[in-house]
């Protein structure tokens, strides 16, 4: 397993728990910052929930649901829905301390952790051969049967077996940092759909306020390629422009900054590949796994790390290396229509005027909202997919409509 985030931790969890050994490869010291919004919505809660994660640890702050603005006159707050699969509500907890317990509970099922430890493929005639390990120990050759590949968007590891990223595909920029507030117990994460600076003048992109309830709040920006001019825009003086013009019940400021900005590429819509080798997969940030509605990517690490441990332990127990080629096959069945809806969404709302007519009308309608938070955080219910493939064919022609820029 490379990588010891979200997608590596989970899949290192289920691969031990099916009686398999696994050793999971981090180049960094836990704990180890991350550059992350920090929240959790009730996909990822059910993950951690399957895993046994303790929710009561005091660095865990437990969420209701979300509260959205579209400049200073249009607010709503929505309560996470209810669901037959997923629990109603969510979370934030810092990335540093989420991973450590994740790897932990890794661990705890058998899992050898190797952190402070970089992993580097050694390729021969185009296969996957073995593993080269550098640590502090020194350098070490393994020989895996299988390799799981979660080092996140910048995937150096699967670079070297040849994994690149659609262009076609949309990608995001976000940076975050922390702040000091006297509402950090906030219970709903915020999020803000057409944010200004100081001046009041309109800026590309989205913004979060995501509470952390220990006396500060994670505070960020994001933008997608599909905006204009995205290449241009600098997200960290965005965020300072954010913060100034942030509610003033956050209490924040420049000066009540408690770190400093951070950002960071946000991969999404599976837009990385190949996903799948002769004997390795790719998961998480790693294969582009972010949901482009919302720039949620703690969930999709789970779910993908899960399903690559299923057929890496398929493929062991049946000495039949072949079954990983499901692997496409099962992700384009679970998120193949979701994604692909979210590609033609995203391409939409880069024309800022669609984006400010849409926030601001939509957040007048609460059950229009209700059903939309139900849609961005992929959360509708079984009798709702049908729905999947008229959003689908609404959206694209809506977007067919749309003047060219």
């Amino acid at each position: 397993m490379v990588g010891g985030g979200p997608a590596g931790s989970a899949a290192a969890y289920w691969l031990a728990r099916s009686g398999h050994p696994v050793t999971l490869v981090e180049k960094k010291e836990f704990p180890r910052e991350k550059t992350c919004g920090d929240g959790l919505t009730p996909r990822a809660i059910l993950q951690l929930e399957d895993m046994g994660f303790d929710f009561e640890v005091p660095q865990f702050h437990r969420i209701t649901g979300l509260r959205s603005y579209a400049g200073d006159d249009v607010m709503l707050e929505m309560e996470w829905p209810e669901h037959s699969r997923f629990p109603n509500w969510g979370g934030v907890i810092r990335r540093k301390d989420l991973d450590l317990q994740v790897a932990a509970l890794a661990e705890k099922e058998g899992v050898t952790v190797r952190s402070g430890t970089e992993a580097h493929p050694i390729v021969e005639n185009g296969m996957l051969t073995a593993v080269e390990l550098r640590g502090a120990a020194g350098v070490q050759r393994v020989d895996p049967a299988y390799v799981i590949i979660a080092d996140g968007s910048l995937d150096r590891f699967g670079r070297g077996l040849g994994t690149t990223r659609r262009k076609d595909f949309p990608m995001g920029l976000a940076a975050r940092g922390y702040f000091s507030s006297p509402r950090s117990a906030d219970p709903f994460l915020e999020s803000q759909l057409d944010i200004r600076d100081s001046s009041g003048a309109s800026m590309p992109g989205y913004g979060w306020v995501f509470p952390l309830g220990d006396g500060e709040i994670n505070v960020g920006v994001g933008l997608l390629s599909t905006f204009k001019r995205w290449k241009h825009v600098n997200t960290t003086v965005m965020m300072e422009n954010y913060v100034e013009a942030a509610p003033d019940y956050w209490g924040i400021s420049a000066e009540k900054a408690t770190s400093d900005a951070k950002g960071g590429k946000l991969t999404m819509s599976f837009s990385k590949g190949p996903q799948v080798g002769a004997n390795w997969l790719v998961i998480g940030d790693a294969v582009g796994a972010i949901n482009p509605w919302n720039g949620e990517g703690i969930a999709y690490a789970y779910e993908t790390g899960r399903i690559a441990a299923g057929l890496v332990s398929d493929a062991i127990g049946a000495d039949d290396p072949t079954l990983l080629r499901r692997y496409p096959v099962i992700l384009d069945d679970e998120y193949g229509l979701y994604y692909r809806t979210a590609r033609i969404f995203v391409k939409l709302i880069g024309n800022p005027a669609v984006m400010r007519s849409l926030a601001h009308t939509g957040l007048r309608n609460r059950t229009l909202m209700e059903w939309t938070l139900k849609v961005m955080a992929n959360l509708l219910d079984e009798d709702d997919k049908h729905l999947g493939e008229y959003i689908y064919q609404t959206l694209a022609g809506t977007v067919r409509l749309l003047p060219t820029r």
